[in-house]
């Protein structure tokens, strides 16, 4: 039997795509203009967090692989779907922009009708940020999070968020990933002069500098130093040590700043790509936070939301408090200048450069 010629709608399925917007406000024959606005933004953000679901799991599956070849096309292949997030996060940050030209009258006119629902309840976003590493214990109230009554999730949506969040979140995996770097092995290291202390070589050296560098003002940053890149908490209170807690290990930091360090390495620049592409997805998140919260106190002010929670209060807390690669952003406060960098040895050069024979 001869197959038919594809055809571009049928290939998009677009009669059941374009047949999936039913404003509640037209089937009580009141029909309010920008509900059909509202409900297709809602729709083209739910397409784009499969897409970026699509993504991650692509990423997650790299990173769950025993060994990664630095030389092979998995790690560029990583650095360019994660590029292409924090594209589509940046096209999702615009389309807040077109909620925008709804003004709060054209909203209160259907608003009561979405009751108890809310995007609160979105399953997939709640996945992304849960692929990405964002745990319950981490977030903002997070009481609401594991509620199935009206208002919160369906019994089958809250399960699939908790097998997701027990699962392996993107963050763990670059845990292990940079854990795994072997270039503090002690075959590069066996002509750099020895120290005396217990730390590796080069990292007294480069707590020397680091501490050298630090202004009056900023001096105590040495003690968070000692903590996060060697859990050292002598000289950290309990209440600062608690503060300083990471998603990473001391090890897995340690790896993060020697990339960012040496990244113009030609071994390094993908992983640093890497590196500095989640920490954007950050950014990019908490913009589409911020503009969600502008949004809906210029839409009901402090009014609550209609799926329960505390509207605009809890907006300004999840924007403030859902930061999952706080830790490797905050590897810049202990960066030295390029000039001050320890000299490497040269089986490590060689080890970190392309063609060098």
């Amino acid at each position: 039997m001869q197959q038919q010629p594809m055809y571009y709608s049928e290939y998009l399925e677009l009669n059941k795509l374009l047949d999936a917007q039913h404003p509640e406000s037209f089937k009580l024959n009141k029909p309010a203009h920008d509900e059909m606005l509202f409900i297709i933004v809602h729709q083209a953000y739910e397409l784009w967090f499969k897409q970026i679901i699509f993504e991650l799991e692509f990423v997650c599956n790299v990173f769950k692989k025993e060994k990664i070849d630095d030389n092979s096309e998995d790690l560029n292949l990583v650095r360019h779907r994660l590029h292409r997030i924090v594209r589509i996060l940046e096209l999702l940050n615009q389309q807040v922009g077109l909620m925008d030209t709804m003004t709060p009258l054209d909203f209160l006119e259907f608003r009561n009708l979405l009751t108890p629902s809310s995007g609160f309840q979105s399953l997939q976003f709640r996945l992304v940020e849960a692929k990405l590493g964002l745990t319950i214990n981490d977030r903002h109230q997070k009481g609401y999070y594991k509620r199935t009554n009206e208002g919160g999730f369906t019994q089958n949506d809250f399960q699939k968020i908790n097998e997701t969040e027990t699962g392996e979140s993107v963050i763990q995996l670059i845990n292990i990933w940079l854990e795994r770097m072997p270039f503090f092995e002690e075959e590069f290291w066996k002509n750099y002069h020895i120290t005396g202390n217990d730390l590796h070589p080069f990292w007294s050296d480069y707590r020397k500098i680091y501490k050298d560098g630090l202004t009056e003002r900023e001096a105590t940053n040495i003690n968070f130093f000692d903590l996060l890149f060697f859990e050292n908490r002598n000289t950290l209170n309990e209440e600062q040590a608690a503060l300083s807690k990471t998603s990473l290990s001391a090890k897995a930091m340690r790896a993060g700043l020697f990339i960012m360090l040496y990244r113009d390495f030609p071994v390094f620049q993908t992983s640093y790509q890497i590196l500095d592409s989640l920490v954007e997805i950050d950014h990019q998140m908490a913009g589409w936070r911020h503009k969600h919260l502008v949004m809906v106190r210029r839409m009901i002010g402090m009014r609550t939301g209609t799926g329960g929670t505390s509207g605009s209060g809890y907006l300004e807390g999840a924007l403030t408090k859902h930061n999952i690669f706080k830790d490797i952003e905050g590897l810049s406060t202990f960066l030295i200048e390029r000039k001050k960098l320890p000299k490497l040895p040269e089986e490590l050069i060689k080890k970190l450069s392309y063609n060098v024979v």
